[in-house]
């Protein structure tokens, strides 16, 4: 999500010293102790390099690494369906294709009342966010495109289901049913509810349908744990406090083929620290025995009269579901937004984590006071662990979306208001850089402080699939030595 970056963060936060776990966990570290060396060595130090597709320059890559943008939305692109594609590149994940190629199914996190992009039915006629499905060779050569879920609105993130699917999340809770969001545009003209998540087959299209038992709330991102059947749940509340969630659905998807709408939606607590502030800076591997509280009411209606504005403001309606488990003691993190999981752990990423805790109530610039914090959730010994975070700007700065890579290491997307980085974390506790956004647009508007966002690697390893969301997106296909870099 873009919002206008806080600007006074300067400086390191300080952690004290801490404990350390074995298994997946063994090798990671959160240290400030660890700066960030002054240059990369030679084999990973980033230079310029030309777009295949046109030979311009948009990123920095390591030597031996090559990448072509396309969908570039800077000028009008229309997909073999006849949509007009919407822009805003966001989450994506990526999917065995045909003939050796990649499905793509991305999201367009675009927000307010409008016309739907896209043919066939949309979830809601007034809405116009959602997403596209792309079938691209490893080296980011179209073969077809098409719209594959319409009628959402803020497709943030989401996750790659091990059937097949992605799950895509709504960042929002607008509807009828509440008053105007921090854009300020009237709610009124929607038809339907939103804050959900829906399932997206990556062979053809979504059936539209809101998977409203897994909760009515800023959604983020979500992943899979195959071997519990347990989906868990971001939440990106920019000016409250987020959880961290996982739904239970009634039937174990690994046998159905899709997710129920019939389970149980939980929010995590640390066990014996109620309402635990684990948005402040933390000690290095800080570790914490959770449990997870039920949440009794995910999916809330409002009362209004159509044709009218809602009486339910929209902070209100954004926080009734974490409040719910915020009165059992749920844990305060500080907006989650990408996750991913990894042989038996579940990564995300606390964008605004670190530094003094909050005390509130004024959190116009965001709920956490740090540059982030990358946490893992390890779900066979229900252990929660800080992993890293960030001792200033320049080593990491608002990470946002995150995948792994087949060998494990972690690539963060930067959400900075400055220059945007991939950065690379390693299982030593080493974070570096992967690429730079150099983008400029055909106005000589230097874009280099846009996001980067939707990492995905192919399920070869060869291609990291990457959006850069600009003021309307575009997506790279990079691939060179990824192993020669800790890739």
């Amino acid at each position: 999500m873009t919002v206008e970056r806080r600007k006074f963060l300067q400086g390191s936060l300080a952690v004290a010293g801490g404990v350390m776990l074995g298994g997946p966990f063994q090798g990671f570290v959160a240290p400030q102790a660890l700066a960030r060396p002054k240059g990369n060595p030679d084999f990973r130090r980033l230079r310029p390099i030309e777009d295949l597709r046109d030979g311009k320059t948009r990123l920095h890559l390591p030597e031996g690494f090559s990448y072509r943008s396309f969908h570039d939305t800077e000028a009008p692109v229309v997909l073999d369906d006849g949509t007009a594609l919407p822009g805003r590149h966001d989450g994506m994940g990526a999917f065995d294709g045909p003939n050796g190629n990649v499905v793509l199914v991305r999201n367009h996190e675009v927000n307010g009342p409008g016309a739907p992009f896209g043919p066939g039915t949309p979830y809601d006629e007034k809405a116009q966010g959602g997403t596209t499905t792309i079938e691209v060779s490893r080296f980011g050569e179209v073969d077809n495109a098409f719209t594959s879920l319409n009628g959402t609105m803020m497709n943030c993130s989401g996750g790659v289901m091990p059937w097949g699917s992605w799950v895509t999340c709504e960042e929002t809770i607008n509807g009828p049913d509440v008053g105007a969001d921090f854009t300020g545009a009237s709610n009124v003209p929607l038809t339907e509810p939103h804050g959900f998540v829906f399932e997206v087959p990556a062979d053809g299209q979504s059936d539209r349908q809101p998977i409203t038992a897994a909760g009515r709330f800023a959604h983020e991102a979500v992943s899979f744990d195959p071997h519990d059947g347990i989906l868990y749940l971001t939440e990106d509340n920019f000016g409250f406090p987020s959880g961290f969630y996982r739904y239970v659905p009634a039937t174990n998807p690994m046998s159905t083929g899709r997710l129920d709408n019939d389970g149980r939606l939980q929010m995590l607590a640390v066990r014996g620290e109620p309402n635990a502030h684990l948005e402040a800076a933390q000690r290095q591997r800080a570790t914490y025995d959770v449990t997870w509280v039920d949440i009794e009411d995910p999916n809330p209606t409002f009362p209004y009269t159509p044709g009218q504005p809602a009486p339910t403001s929209n902070n209100d309606a954004i926080k009734y579901v974490g409040d719910q488990g915020f009165a059992q003691g749920a844990a305060f993190f500080s907006r989650l937004e990408g996750q991913v999981y990894d042989k038996n752990v579940v990564y995300f990423c606390s964008t605004q984590g670190g530094g003094p805790a909050e005390a509130g109530p004024d959190f116009a610039s965001g709920y956490g006071n740090g540059f982030g914090q990358i946490w893992a959730y390890h779900t066979r010994s229900e252990k929660l662990q800080l992993l890293y975070e960030s001792p200033n700007r320049l080593t990491l700065d608002f990470p946002d979306n995150v995948t792994a890579s087949p060998r494990g290491t972690l690539v963060l997307c930067e959400d900075s208001s400055e220059d945007n980085y991939l950065r690379g974390l390693s299982r030593g506790g080493q974070i570096w850089d992967i690429a730079l956004n150099r983008l400029v647009s055909s106005t000589g508007q230097d874009r280099s402080s846009d996001e980067f966002a939707g990492s995905t690697f192919s399920p070869d390893g060869h291609t990291l699939f990457v959006n850069i969301q600009a003021s309307r997106g575009l997506t790279f296909a990079i691939w060179g030595p990824w192993q020669r870099i800790g890739v």
